[in-house]
């Protein structure tokens, strides 16, 4: 057993993207860090969409060149309401140059991005110390706190940054309690080669049990949510690679050409989480650590790329007036700061997930009026495009 230690103002425990992320946005504004968390993971067949503000934050810190050769752009957004019922909404397509971009975002595998992540934070050896081992247990005192690895090696610091999941240990250790909830919702996750162009539109097909949803990847490439009943997700799963291929052909209307499946599939229960606050005892909460909710309208690390850069500012504050990173002004402002944020997406998520399962007409008849004024009246669909991309009615100061 290790018994060394490790001194840096601030340690990141976590190394999924939210925890690269903010290693690289830490170190960026000044301060020393050290990142704890095992070597990646088995592979991640998902993707993540980043929106352009996410890049645009990636990118000031050095971390985007090198994940922008296996990113796909996503300059067409379309939701199309498949259900059978009664009240249905408008198909609605957003385009980017509406905005005068070149694409809302980028989609990317999730582990082409956390190889891209991990390459920018060798390179920072000078700002952040990466310790490639699981943290088996971290303690807080009234100045430092103590991340303990599993070979014993120990880390003090004045401010942990909790990255490591849903499942959190430093988010236990600071007391800070969460509250989760399920949806009778599982996702089928999987890659499809397809035999037409995408034209690199992102397609949301919205059913009865959820999203089907096709985001582009290469050129004749698109990953797949496709969320569902449990018991029919793992019926989809355990099909034949062609019978699979035939079925999700069928359900997004042959928009795509024929499909053939080009990875493994992989199933997740849909659920969320929200903490009761982002920031307590020398500790914040970045990404899923602190809210996490449905794979629906691309919002979970992106709103995680929000959580680092407000922390980065306030972090970068904070150092120039010589304040305690770890105390209590600055972790409560952290919290502060982030709030609106997380709770407006975390309900909005929610609502909009819970309004494709429900029968109820008025429910119906509201998602309806919404999308056909997205449609129609364009302040209404600039503000929503806008919104979804960067929510200028919570930007953090």
């Amino acid at each position: 057993m290790s018994e060394t230690t490790h001194d840096a103002e601030i340690v990141v425990v976590g190394a999924g993207p939210a925890g690269l992320i903010a290693a690289l946005a830490l170190a960026d504004a000044g301060a020393s860090v050290a990142l704890v968390a095992p070597p990646a993971p088995p592979v991640d067949y998902r993707t993540t969409a980043l929106f352009s503000n996410s890049v645009e934050a990636m990118d000031a810190f050095g971390a985007w060149a090198t994940a922008a050769p296996k990113a796909a752009p996503l300059k067409t957004m379309r939701l199309v309401d498949a259900t059978r019922r009664l009240i249905r909404a408008p198909e609605i397509a957003f385009h980017a140059s509406e905005l005068g971009l070149e694409a809302f975002g980028w989609n990317i595998a999730n582990h082409d991005l956390t190889a891209a992540l991990g390459d920018v934070v060798a390179a920072r050896s000078d700002r952040i110390l990466r310790i490639t081992e699981a943290a088996a247990s971290t303690s807080i005192s009234e100045g430092r706190v103590t991340v303990t690895t599993v070979s014993g090696r120990r880390v003090t610091a004045r401010l942990a940054v909790a990255a490591d999941g849903r499942g959190s240990k430093v988010r236990e250790a600071a007391g800070i309690p969460v509250r989760t909830w399920s949806y009778p919702q599982t996702a089928l996750v999987l890659n499809l080669d397809h035999t037409a162009p995408h034209y690199d539109a992102s397609t949301e097909f919205h059913t009865e049990t959820g999203p089907f949803t096709l985001v582009p990847l290469k050129e004749r490439q698109s990953s797949l949510v496709c969320i569902e009943k449990p018991a029919v997700a793992e019926r989809l799963a355990a099909m034949e690679d062609d019978a699979l291929a035939l079925e999700l052909e069928r359900r997004a209307r042959s928009l795509l050409g024929r499909f053939k499946v080009a990875s493994p599939r992989q199933t997740w229960p849909m659920s969320s989480l929200k903490a009761e606050t982002l920031g307590r005892n020398r500790t914040v909460l970045v990404g899923e650590t602190g809210h996490a909710f449905p794979p629906i309208t691309a919002q979970g690390l992106n709103l995680g790329v929000r959580d680092v850069v407000a922390l980065a500012a306030i972090v970068r504050r904070a150092r120039g007036l010589n304040e305690d990173l770890g105390g209590v002004a600055v972790v409560d402002r952290y919290a502060s700061a982030r709030r609106a944020d997380v709770t407006t997406r975390t309900i909005g998520v929610d609502l909009l997930n819970r309004s494709l399962l429900t029968d109820f007409l008025p429910v119906q008849l509201g998602r309806a009026l919404v999308l056909q004024l997205a449609r129609d009246i364009n302040p209404i669909r600039r503000f929503l495009m806008k919104e979804g991309l960067r929510p200028q009615l919570f930007e953090s100061a």
